[in-house]
């Protein structure tokens, strides 16, 4: 029988914010034993850092523009994955494999963008979605759209009648995961996702038992938290590492129930983040749509007893890689559609090409914006910022809405020689330094095959 698959990943888990990483001074036992018999991969990547559009990136294989999904989907916006859209959840299914959601999901329309009162009770940002192709796959659901409520969740199956919980949404949830693990049909391989919010704010919506592990920790700063940021950090810092505290124990949970039904030696296990939070840093709190490797970089640990071999390494790989990558894996073909880079040969120990840039991007999501760029005859998704992530470098071309008469602004950051990012080189326009042209030519090259109108805007000496 194929390999399961176990897939957990964390809303605004950065990827300093782990034990193992020796960084942030934040408790995770459970992810550090498992980070000892797993890959790391220490340049994993959110594509789009926020919320909807890396998990459509995440879970589709394409980029924002691709899959339809360019900012949240929210009140006011009619934001959410193409008609039709598929995903790796659609090719398991196919494959034979009993599939399960349990979590956030964040990738339909509110339901209140369409009726005032939906059957379902779903309000503000959240939806049900129901049985059908929006589901991307997915047959077990348990799920909601976007509730920030993580002390008193609620969740839908497969009707619009809610289901409350009054207990931590970790806990819950891996408790449903657990019950599905011992449920399912166990002629067929399974591929579960889960995918948690914690530690997403509100920052201080988590178990006193965790908190209280906290209650004497010093918070020690980065180098680049300053101004506002430090007193915003130090409010929130201890909760933050608190709910990852609970979360690596919730993680271990999972991974105990997969020893006891002796199927962890036959599991691919992965676990990592839709995005990070910056958490103060470049004066920045509850913030994670920027360029900074506080919200782009993210933990990705993969374990295949016997097939991958454990260590670090510092492959990039993008939120679009990790389907085809996994799909790889399992020898299933991947679908044309997806845009991503499947790296299976390489996690597998073998030789292949490894991208030499990832790239990163945002569209405003601002719903003014989206109006007076209609008003104008204005395409939206041609301003925000665009770059790419390579080994060494991250070069950024900055073009907002608000800014839409000047030219864009280009930045250039060395990360080797100043990791916390606090001394970019601003470029000209266009650059005629050696390094930042090279990657204005790979940023230019990632547009064009996008076909993302931004590129228009880096071509062109004069503002709009």
């Amino acid at each position: 029988m194929q390999p399961n698959l176990l897939f957990v990943f964390a809303d605004q888990w950065r990827r300093s914010a782990a034990g193992y990483r020796g960084e942030d001074p934040v408790l995770t036992p459970e992810i550090d034993e498992f980070a000892k018999s797993s890959l790391t991969l220490d340049r994993a990547i959110s594509c789009f850092p926020l919320c909807s559009p890396n998990r459509a990136a995440m879970l589709t294989g394409k980029f924002p523009l691709t899959n339809g999904v360019t900012t949240n989907c929210k009140p006011g916006l009619s934001v959410a994955l193409r008609e039709g859209e598929t995903g790796i959840g659609n090719a398991l299914k196919e494959a034979g494999y009993a599939t399960g959601y349990i979590g956030k999901w964040h990738l339909d329309l509110p339901e209140q963008n369409a009726e005032p009162e939906p059957a379902s009770g779903a309000r503000h940002w959240d939806a049900y979605t129901p049985p059908g192709p929006k589901r991307l796959g997915f047959d077990f659901w348990y799920s909601y759209g976007a509730h920030d409520e993580h002390n008193a969740p609620h969740y839908w199956m497969d009707s619009p009648e809610m289901i409350q919980a009054d207990e931590w949404s970790l806990k819950h949830e891996t408790d449903v995961a657990i019950r599905f693990l011992q449920e399912r049909d166990k002629t067929k391989p399974f591929a579960l996702y889960v995918s948690w919010n914690p530690p997403h704010q509100p920052f201080d919506q988590v178990p006193e038992c965790y908190r209280s592990r906290y209650s004497d920790c010093e918070t020690v700063l980065p180098l680049n938290v300053s101004g506002d940021g430090i007193g915003q950090a130090e409010a929130h810092l201890r909760d933050y590492y608190a709910a990852i505290t609970g979360m690596s124990e919730q993680f271990g949970r999972l991974l105990d129930e997969l020893e006891q039904e002796g199927i962890s030696d036959d599991t691919i296990i992965v676990l990592t983040s839709d995005h990070g939070e910056t958490m103060g840093a470049h004066g920045w709190l509850e913030h994670k749509n920027i360029w900074y490797e506080e919200a782009i970089g993210i933990p990705f640990l993969i374990r295949w007893p016997g097939r991958i071999e454990p260590g670090r390494e510092a492959v990039l790989i993008n939120s679009v890689d990790q389907a085809p990558t996994l799909l790889g894996l399992l020898d299933i073909p991947v679908p044309e559609p997806m845009e991503g880079v499947d790296l299976s040969v390489h996690l597998l120990g073998g030789q292949d090409t490894l991208p030499s840039s990832a790239f990163i991007c945002h569209y405003p999501g601002s719903v003014s914006e989206h109006e007076e760029a209609r008003r104008l005859g204005l395409d939206i998704n041609s301003f925000g910022w665009r770059g790419i992530r390579t080994a060494k470098h991250t070069y950024v071309a900055q073009h907002p809405f608000s800014a839409r008469e000047q030219p864009p602004v280009r930045l250039l950051y060395d990360n080797a020689a100043d990791p916390y990012q606090l001394q970019p080189r601003r470029m000209e326009c266009p650059p005629n330094d050696l390094v930042a042209a090279g990657l204005e030519k790979e940023l230019l090259d990632w547009l064009e095959r996008l076909d993302d109108p931004f590129a228009a805007a880096l071509r062109s000496e004069s503002p709009i």
